[in-house]
């Protein structure tokens, strides 16, 4: 599911990685649905600016690319770069420069709960991202459902 891209957001995603890189963290709000589903519209994601040699595969990264910002988790390393996938995409990003990082996703908050991030996401969250990654439709129908559901929460 894409969401409808602001080019105002540009300066602000240019903004939160000029905090991140002066303050050392950030906390900001998912928009994409690219890591469903284990990051979902909304959720809030705490980042805190690191280094190559601190990432592992499994690890969430935060990393800017032409104005743009990404969460995706590393699937390997190679050299001086970090190869990325989005859980529910399909094929993995261009390798991220050390430039291009900003920091690891140590904290997520989905409707004011904190939410335990594996490096490894259980079967059925594997099944799941392999069903988004096959079927956009099925991907937007989760996050749909998702909204939904925090709208009728007591």
């Amino acid at each position: 599911m894409e969401v409808p891209f602001d080019p105002r957001d540009l300066s602000k995603n240019e903004l939160a990685a000029a905090a991140i890189r002066c303050f050392g963290a950030l906390r900001l709000r998912v928009s994409g649905s690219s890591m469903l589903p284990a990051l979902r519209p909304g959720d809030v994601l705490e980042v805190r600016h690191c280094g190559m040699d601190a990432l592992s595969p499994g690890d969430i990264v935060l990393y800017i690319r032409q104005r743009r910002l990404f969460a995706h988790r590393v699937i390997s390393r190679s050299g001086a770069s970090l190869l990325t996938q989005g859980d529910g995409i399909a094929e993995p990003d261009p390798p991220v420069t050390a430039d291009e990082l900003l920091g690891n996703v140590i904290e997520v908050t989905r409707r004011g709960k904190t939410i335990r991030q594996e490096p490894n996401p259980s079967r059925p969250a594997r099944i799941a991202a392999a069903l988004f990654r096959r079927s956009a439709c099925a991907g937007r129908i989760f996050a749909h459902l998702q909204s939904w559901q925090g709208r009728f929460s007591l």
